[in-house]
């Protein structure tokens, strides 16, 4: 099993469960109350708390400088350096001495800085599965409609419409964000799954690189009002606000406008069939190609 682990065996497993219960609940073959059948034609506002995402920032900052002010700048000297010879060394216990700089007051990201100079960082590549949507809608004339209005477009911009699914901050949760992926491979398109924890920055560099028409953020961590405009923005730095930005996942309504003010083109929010999505992304790749 821990080989198993090691080789993601388990874990392309359960993405495969996943996917393949969310093509059944597209189809409409598993159902689920108020999601894809029993739908209210109007839904009451849900109340939720709203977080100023710079005053905490700003907050934080605050702290930590002051934090800086007050300690002992030898002693946490010391046991940053004791860490790194411990990491280093790979003699000693790295907890105990993560734990002595803490208690001089270092902070979580001059310890997590030492540890990466001796160890670098773990990065993962995502891996996609696939042939579950296609077999799923096999005989289905939507997804034929949709396969052949893909090739159309594909032929008029030369190539097939390059879809990046993009996981930025501290949202770790991606099993959405692969079923997206997934669905829009088996579909025909050109799909590029980003790693996760990238910052605004980083993904639109390699959407750029990758040449992606559209970057799709995945977010259920209520990152998106932060994030989406500074993915929008990272874009046109670059000299590539021609591609699309849109919006998946936990996305209250209330917020909807906002987004669409700072350029997102299309939020696809919970519930959303994953075939309908696909015909939104295309018909605004054919509209971009248009203008």
């Amino acid at each position: 099993m821990t080989q198993a682990v090691k080789d993601g065996y388990p874990k392309r497993l359960i993405e495969e469960a996943a996917t393949r219960r969310q093509a059944a609940v597209d189809r409409g073959d598993e159902v689920i109350v108020g999601v894809n059948r029993y739908r209210l034609e109007t839904e009451d506002e849900i109340a939720i708390l709203e977080i100023d995402n710079k005053a905490v920032r700003q907050s934080q900052i605050a702290r930590i400088e002051q934090t800086k002010r007050q300690r002992d700048p030898r002693r946490v000297g010391v046991t940053l350096v004791t860490l790194a010879e411990v990491a280093s060394s790979g003699k000693g216990n790295i907890l105990q001495s993560a734990v002595e700089c803490a208690r001089a007051r270092a902070t979580v990201g001059e310890i997590s800085d030492v540890l990466r100079q001796a160890f670098g960082d773990h990065s993962t590549t995502p891996e996609v599965v696939g042939k579950i949507y296609g077999p799923a809608y096999e005989g289905e004339s939507e997804f034929a409609t949709l396969a052949e209005r893909l090739k159309e477009v594909s032929e008029k911009l030369g190539q097939v419409p390059k879809v990046m699914v993009a996981k930025l901050g501290q949202d770790g949760h991606d099993r959405g964000a692969k079923v997206i992926a997934s669905a829009f491979g088996d579909f025909g398109f050109d799909v590029l799954a980003g790693p996760l924890f990238q910052t605004p920055e980083e993904a639109a560099e390699l959407a750029i690189a990758a040449g992606a028409h559209v970057v799709g953020l995945s977010s259920l961590a209520a990152g998106h009002k932060t994030l989406a405009p500074q993915l929008v923005e990272a874009l046109r730095a670059r000299d590539a606000g021609n591609v699309i930005v849109v919006v998946g996942g936990v996305v209250p309504r209330q917020d909807y406008q906002y987004l669409f003010d700072n350029s997102v083109t299309a939020i696809f929010g919970p519930g959303t069939n994953v075939l309908d999505a696909a015909r939104a992304v295309l018909d605004l790749v054919e509209h971009r190609r248009r203008n």
